[in-house]
């Protein structure tokens, strides 16, 4: 099971970036390049705990759909997402918040197993962690520019 770690640290109150993590309005501004879209559920707004969204998406050239759903959470301090269906096998995203001095470290753990057993290990390592990542950084990326904005 492959696992992804980042961190971002923010120059944003902790609570101002929490919420930003679970905004469904932003989360879509940052994939907007796969279309990505919020089709059932939870569709605007913020995420709540026990909560879910269906997400609708073009990645590979392929358009998928994905359900989610809030299993875990505690403001603003963490929250964890975990895939109820979709093209992985699974997935547990855990998004933790750490005030750090003025700013907010922001930290992702992501594990995902691929469908398709041994095929799915071998796209792992030829393209698909690195793919997860991109898009990670991306949304770390948009989530950080508007809070330190927010936060001026």
């Amino acid at each position: 099971m492959p696992v992804i770690r980042l961190e971002t640290i923010i120059k944003a109150d902790r609570g101002i970036v929490f919420d930003l993590a679970r905004s469904i309005d932003l989360h879509q501004i940052s994939t907007a390049h796969t279309n990505e879209r919020a089709i059932a559920g939870k569709t605007s707004g913020l995420i709540e705990l026990n909560e879910s969204v269906t997400w609708e998406a073009k990645h590979f050239g392929i358009v998928q759909h994905l359900n989610s759903k809030i299993t875990a959470m505690e403001y603003p301090n963490y929250f964890v997402d975990e895939m109820v269906s979709g093209a992985f096998k699974s997935f547990k995203h855990e998004h933790l918040f750490e005030q750090k001095g003025e700013g907010t470290l922001m930290a992702d753990i992501f594990n995902y197993t691929s469908p398709m057993g041994m095929l799915g290990k071998v796209a792992d390592r030829l393209f698909l962690r690195k793919y997860m990542v991109n898009l990670l950084l991306i949304r770390n990326k948009v989530i950080k520019e508007h809070a330190e904005t927010l936060n001026l």
